[in-house]
């Protein structure tokens, strides 16, 4: 798919996380069951206080994973329950202990708790609630990551054009947080700044700065001592980037030049950005952003790992998905799954220890349950072994036509297809559906029996088992092409009403009669979901959100093109004409 770079996105803060990585990703383009681990080998620390450790950073960072991140919490501005979560407890940390998690990052933002003048001193509650915090996590033999975190944006991307104030108050907070932690265990290691940003300034200055407040921070941890001596410590690329070659040579330089073999490289990763937040077509986990991750993984292997340097992806995942807060899935929940799956296998064979972003989506700290018990059991298989997938985790049935088989391509990963079960019913091969190569074909005697009454909608839900890893849900859906119909509106409020008809919404197009494309994203016709349009299934709507309806041109007929699962496709016409839309069908 042609994919046209668009205009550099702005910094926002979504449950996800803060996504400043997203400049980098574009540059580039041309659990529910617990998971049972051996304890890793380990030897006595050199220090009294600390805790076993392995040998080397190598082993060390290995027995790190999986790792999951306390996501905005105590990086929360302005407070550690400012975004929506409760204030941490010990019992979160058992709850992830007892998931099969060997390690947490602990992001801190410490800014609003720090005087902004010399000489910069950080709240002594606040500093008492961190260290509770990462006591509690040691408590439980967990390995942990404690950082400088939104400060990277609030007051350190300043550094270009106000270098010895900011380099004097990084140097301060990293000065009291070395104290306070001197003699914590060596399976605390500290991280010296989260996706690190430098405004007005060029490609050189940025690795010039970057340079220097890692080297800083090195000095500063190494000169306090005691298990500092020797402690883990994390260094990151620009914006924490791993997509150029070049960010990650200007760090693997930074660290041979420290010369020190208790180092730890960081990324983060968060898949390709048009598929990571739907935007452009890229629907799917295609061969495209399959590729984009191999090759990613690739540079982490080639440029750290195979020369004897750990790197710990501090962050992981998609920028929207999962979303507890959203009525809808942005990113379709197989297409989610297959990328989970494939990452969890990438860090594998090239070395590399994984660290979730949870900032609530993932574990619920209310309730100290899993919110999506398929997503995380993919998640953790993925730490050990792969697993089957397919082409769609949806069958779709038209009602309005004779029930025919349906066809889905196995993505077999290296396993052996085992069979389909619906529930604990082992579907019979032959009489329900055959097996030729990798296409699994459901017959029609098995999906009229499948789709009951045929009500709109899934009827349905089937298992295809492999012979590792998780079952691929397969959800048989009862549909007709959705309906629209014609509506009035303004720029503010402005919905398309739907008859969704068992659909399910994918993407939208948005073209002028001249060709163009139309709306905020206007380098490709595909819009964002969820910030151009967003699905109303029990409204039975699409609604056509603010910021897309002030995007269009005066008077001018705009051409939406709404994509369904189903192949389906639907359009619709709309025209801005003042504060006034109008929406028609066509």
């Amino acid at each position: 798919m042609e994919y046209i770079r668009p205009p550099a996105p702005t910094r926002r803060r979504g449950p996800g996380r803060v996504a400043s990585l997203l400049l980098a990703l574009l540059a580039a383009v041309g659990l529910a069951a617990g998971t049972a681990f051996a304890a890793p080998h380990s030897k006595t620390a050199p220090t009294t206080t600390a805790a076993a450790v392995p040998d080397n950073a190598v082993d060390a960072v290995a027995a790190m994973q999986p790792s999951w991140n306390l996501g905005n919490a105590l990086d929360a501005i302005p407070d550690e329950t400012s975004w929506g979560n409760p204030a941490t407890t010990k019992a979160m940390f058992d709850t992830v202990k007892a998931q099969g998690f060997r390690s947490v990052r602990i992001p801190v933002t410490w800014g609003n708790h720090q005087s902004t003048t010399a000489p910069y001193t950080i709240d002594p509650t606040f500093m008492s609630r961190v260290k509770q915090v990462v006591d509690w996590a040691l408590a439980d033999d967990l390995y942990v990551v404690l950082n400088v975190h939104h400060d990277s944006w609030q007051w350190i991307n300043k550094m270009s054009t106000d270098h010895d104030q900011v380099l004097a108050r990084y140097n301060a907070t990293w000065d009291q947080i070395a104290t306070v932690f001197r003699d914590s265990s060596l399976k605390l290691l500290l991280e010296s700044v989260n996706e690190p940003v430098f405004d007005n300034a060029t490609d050189a200055q940025k690795a010039q700065l970057l340079n220097e407040l890692n080297t800083s921070f090195h000095n500063i941890v190494r000169q306090k001592g005691g298990a500092n001596a020797t402690r883990l410590l994390v260094l990151p690329t620009q914006t924490s980037s791993p997509d150029t070659q070049q960010v990650m040579d200007e760090l693997a330089a930074t660290i041979s030049s420290l010369d020190d073999p208790n180092l730890v490289a960081t990324v983060h990763y968060y898949s390709f950005w048009p598929f990571s937040v739907n935007i452009a077509g890229y629907t799917t986990f295609n061969a495209e952003v399959q590729k984009y991750l191999t090759d990613t993984f690739a540079r982490m292997h080639d440029t750290f790992t195979a020369k004897g340097v750990p790197v710990y992806l501090g962050e992981y995942g998609l920028l929207s998905y999962p979303d507890y807060t959203k009525p809808t899935d942005i990113v379709e929940r197989g297409e989610a799954l297959k990328y989970f799956e494939a990452l969890g296998y990438a860090a594998r064979v090239n070395g590399v220890t994984t660290a979730l972003w949870d900032a609530g989506s993932f574990l619920n700290r209310n309730t100290l349950q899993w919110r999506y018990p398929v997503l995380s059991a993919q998640i953790r298989s993925s730490w050990t072994s792969r697993s089957g997938t397919a082409s769609s985790d949806r069958v779709f049935v038209p009602k309005s036509s004779p029930i025919t088989a349906k066809t889905l391509t196995l993505n077999l990963n290296g396993t052996t297809f085992q069979g389909l079960w619906q529930g604990t019913t082992r579907l019979v091969a032959g009489r329900d559906y055959t097996v030729s190569g990798s296409r699994l074909t459901l017959t029609a005697t098995a999906l009229t029996r499948l789709t009951g009454n045929r009500a709109y909608g899934v009827n349905a839900t089937i298992q295809a088992r492999f012979s590792t890893g998780v079952p691929w849900q397969v959800d048989v859906i009862t549909y007709d092409t959705p309906v629209l119909s014609s509506a009035t509106g303004t720029t503010g409020s402005f919905a398309v009403p739907t008859q969704y008809r068992g659909d399910v919404l994918a993407t939208m197009e948005a073209k002028y009669a001249d060709g163009t494309n139309a709306g905020p994203a206007d380098w490709t016709s595909y819009q964002q979901f969820d910030t151009a349009f967003v699905p109303n299934y029990g409204g039975n709507a699409i609604t056509l959100s603010p910021a897309f309806l002030n995007a269009l041109r005066e008077g001018a007929p705009v051409t939406l093109t709404f994509h369904f699962w189903s192949g389906a496709t639907v359009t619709y016409k709309v025209t801005k004409s003042g504060s006034s839309v109008t929406g028609t069908t066509s």
